[in-house]
């Protein structure tokens, strides 16, 4: 039996928007399934997520995939932080997505995410003059030309170790600002989708490193005339897919509506600065939807709107939201 190493990955109780740590474990492999995976303590009180004199907390196996970067048989291990009495931690924000999933499992919810982030190298965007700015916005949506797109090696290096660890990666391309780079995962259900878009944040931040630059999840990385960085999630139900479903979407974006605040609320720290009502946003204050709107809050896409069924693509969520929440509120709120 030979060894393998299994990095667990977890979020840790940072606050305001929680981060990402892992730790190594060797162990006899190959793991041929989640249960085969122990459970691992670790130092809460160096993660904010326990006090020095009870700090003992521990981190449940939930989801494995391929380590694309080790390689072999080694693993990446995506974990729920549960107390040290085996209860759910109440920074295990994947447990609460766990419960809503089985309550409205006959829904069949899918979601397909837009993971917008930008990359920078020391204070500046990659790519950005030293202590200056580029060229205004225009040319840089999925350009192509070295003085147009900046850090095209990382971002494709990147989608390949996604691919390679069988993440449901179906697309990348630059963003609006320079520097700013999106990829996409899914369709999925609830789950699925949040443990992976976990995992390939993870993978970025660990591919950055070997490139000496940093990936960050802010809404708003540049104040001024530049596009913020969101996560815009694209949501159905079997209902919404099915003939006649654009009713049923209709519907939901009525129900979505009614619960703006809430869903804000959850939806990211500092997405005010972005949700401005420019630059392909509708304000945090407002709620609208409409079809084929980039500044409404909901787009209904223009197919959908022709097919008469389809999906929504909620536009509010920033790059930082934590997908866990997000796909437990979506689903509670149009499906009950």
């Amino acid at each position: 039996m030979s060894k393998i190493k299994a990095e667990y990955i977890w979020m840790d109780g940072a606050v305001p928007t929680q981060k990402l740590r892992s730790k190594t474990k060797v162990m006899n492999g190959p793991v041929n399934s989640i249960d085969d995976l122990p459970l691992w303590g670790f130092d809460g009180s160096s993660t904010n997520q326990a006090a020095g004199d009870d700090s003992d907390c521990m981190l449940k196996p939930v989801y494995k995939v391929p380590d694309p970067i080790r390689g072999g048989d080694d693993i990446l291990v995506m974990c729920e932080v549960m107390n040290a009495d085996g209860s759910v931690h109440k920074t295990n924000t994947r447990a609460n997505l766990r419960n809503v999933a089985e309550k409205f499992a006959s829904e069949e919810s899918w979601f397909g995410i837009e993971q917008e982030y930008t990359l920078f190298e020391g204070r500046n965007p990659l790519g950005w003059p030293e202590g200056g700015y580029p060229a205004p916005q225009g040319p840089f949506y999925c350009g192509v030309g070295a003085d147009e797109v900046f850090g095209r090696e990382i971002v494709e290096e990147h989608m390949q170790l996604c691919l390679d660890a069988g993440l449901e990666v179906s697309g990348i391309n630059a963003e609006v600002m320079p520097g700013q780079w999106e990829y996409q995962i899914g369709p999925l259900g609830p789950l699925d989708v949040a443990d992976q878009m976990w995992i390939s944040r993870w993978l970025l931040y660990r591919i950055s490193e070997e490139y000496g630059v940093s990936a960050t999840l802010h809404p708003k990385p540049v104040k001024g005339d530049w596009n913020g960085a969101g996560a815009h999630t694209n949501f159905s139900t079997k209902s919404m897919r099915e003939p006649g479903g654009i009713d049923v979407i209709n519907a939901a974006c009525e129900k979505l509506s009614k619960k703006h605040t809430e869903h804000i609320s959850v939806y990211g720290v500092d997405n005010e600065q972005r949700l401005t009502g420019l630059h392909e946003t509708c304000s945090i204050n407002e709620f609208r939807y409409g079809v084929s709107d980039r500044g409404a809050s909901i787009r209904i896409p223009m197919q959908t709107s022709n097919d008469g069924y389809g999906y929504l693509e909620d536009r509010r969520p920033s790059a930082n939201m934590d997908p866990y929440k997000v796909c437990a509120i979506l689903i509670e709120t149009t499906c009950s």
